[in-house]
């Protein structure tokens, strides 16, 4: 199993230090709904999660909350309302975004206002060891006392220093000398150090938490690329220093941007697309899609196009996941193990999930074709299943039940645009013409066969058998059978 690490920009063979995987993600700052970049990281590092439990390990998960810094403070004023009030409105949030897109939960979220004191036993650490210095209230840490100071981002000091410069009021040994502990400010939240009141930096906040929880060295620790400097770069920095211990972590993993158009998408530009506006418009299984088949390190370019071919082939596999097989099985009919070998290897190169998202839709081909040749393949589709599992993906119907029509509609409109704002009736007869004309493959169909489904559901629960009963009868017409479930209507061909 190779695992391609940013220090030394290459593939190298992942051997932990024993049977726990010791692994770090760098979290939020909870002050608005996070976006489709965030769940880009979320979700690869849950599947990295998710792969390494299979191989046989254990996996200590640690995620930090950034709970003080700028921005916060910033917002929470604007808001007037207190930081704390912010962050846990946000953090809850941003918990129940995870949980919808099914990611596993990290073993603990340590928060950086609870891990005041280990923040400066560090900090006073580095200053007895003389890689830190305080200044009026402020403690800096020193960059030219660490001799490979640049090694994550393959920076050196000097080509560093291009812009850099020492801000009016700061006292600096060396501009590229960074905060460890920050003075207070009226109006601020702020603690007791030796240092007078003030708060953490935002670097050291991690390397408290990183130490705290899981220890010297850490096998994984994982992040945007945006990160790489200076953020993990000065966690290296004063994390080796403080301990004394080389190196910091074994594998940085950096997963690439998302971006809208040219930019990255970030909440300080304004450019972004929330998880729930996402989430309004696309399952969680599509949105999962959608970023693991792209390989986690090159950037990923958002667009409605690529979420609905996402969707679309979701319902795929959802459909051969509810198939139904009769008559005796028949496990000669497809190799089951070369899937599983070619899954395996895709992932040990480097967590290849777009290699992985071919090799599952190749396998649901071959599945589908030998069930439309009358074999029992259900084999196949429970391989099929649990492969999909270690990716996150749940294949489960989408909850229509609580859509009205014209919202469901509205949520359709870029596939199906010209018709939003029809009446009902129009509606069925419009979405009817479309099938029978303009697709002789239900494969392509699935967008508007799941419309009229939808429709269906919301006419039922509006006490409109008889409509309702229209729709299901003209689907039966072109090839679809509606069947009614305890977990939902589901439709399937006819046979």
């Amino acid at each position: 199993m190779k695992v391609y690490n940013t220090l030394s920009r290459q593939k190298e063979e992942f051997i932990p230090q024993g049977d726990e995987v010791k692994m770090y993600v760098c979290g939020i700052n909870p002050y608005a709904d996070c976006h489709i970049g965030h769940a880009m990281s979320y979700i690869f590092f849950d599947v990295v999660r998710r792969y390494l439990e299979f191989r046989g390990y254990e996996v200590r998960h640690i995620q930090n909350i950034t709970d003080i810094e700028d921005n916060i403070i910033a917002r929470a004023n604007k808001l007037g309302i207190s930081v704390s009030e912010l962050t846990e409105k946000y953090t809850i949030r941003y918990l129940e975004d995870m949980d919808a897109l099914n990611v596993t939960r990290a073993d603990i979220y340590p928060k950086a206002t609870e891990e005041i004191p280990k923040i400066i036993e560090i900090v006073q650490g580095l200053i007895d060891k003389g890689y830190a210095y305080e200044s009026d209230g402020i403690v800096y840490f020193r960059v030219r006392n660490v001799a490979d100071y640049g090694k994550l981002s393959k920076r050196s000091l000097e080509s560093m220093m291009a812009g850099a410069r020492i801000e009016p009021g700061e006292e600096k040994e060396h501009p590229m000398d960074f905060i460890l502990w920050k003075a207070a400010k009226p109006g601020e939240p702020s603690w007791q150090s030796p240092w007078g009141e003030g708060r953490p930096g935002w670097h050291i906040e991690c390397s408290a938490m990183s130490l705290k929880y899981l220890g010297e060295t850490l096998d994984i620790h994982g992040g945007g690329q945006d990160l790489v400097f200076p953020h993990h770069e000065n966690e290296i920095a004063q994390s080796e220093s403080f301990t004394g211990v080389k190196p910091f972590v074994k594998y940085w993993m950096h997963n690439g941007m998302v971006q809208l158009g040219e930019e990255k998408m970030s909440k300080s530009l304004g450019n972004l697309i929330t998880i729930r506006e996402a989430l309004e418009k696309y399952s969680a299984d599509a949105i999962r899609i959608f970023v693991l088949s792209s390989h986690y390190r090159r950037p990923l370019t958002y667009s409605e196009e690529a979420l609905e071919a996402a969707e679309r082939g979701v319902e795929r596999l959802r459909q051969l996941a509810r198939r139904e097989f009769t008559g005796k099985i028949d496990e000669e009919k497809i190799d089951l193990e070369i899937y599983r070998q070619k899954f395996i290897e895709a992932m040990d190169d480097d967590f290849n999930t777009a290699q992985v998202m071919a090799v599952l839709f190749d396998l649901a081909r071959d599945v589908n074709r030998y069930a439309d040749e009358g074999y029992n393949v259900i084999h196949g589709q429970q391989v099929l299943m649990a492969l999909s599992s270690l990716l996150g993906l749940t294949l489960k119907e989408p909850d229509m039940t609580s859509l009205e029509v014209e919202p469901f509609i509205e949520l359709h409109k870029s596939t199906i645009a010209k018709i939003r704002k029809a009446k009902l009736d129009q509606v069925i007869e419009q979405v009817e013409t479309i099938l029978a004309q303009e697709h002789t493959n239900l494969d392509d169909a699935r967008s508007y066969i799941n419309l009229l489904r939808g429709i269906r559901d919301a006419l039922r629960k509006d006490k409109q058998f008889q409509l309702a009963d229209e729709i299901r009868a003209k689907l039966d017409k072109l090839g679809v059978v509606l069947e009614d479930t305890p977990q939902g209507t589901v439709w399937k061909r006819k046979r």
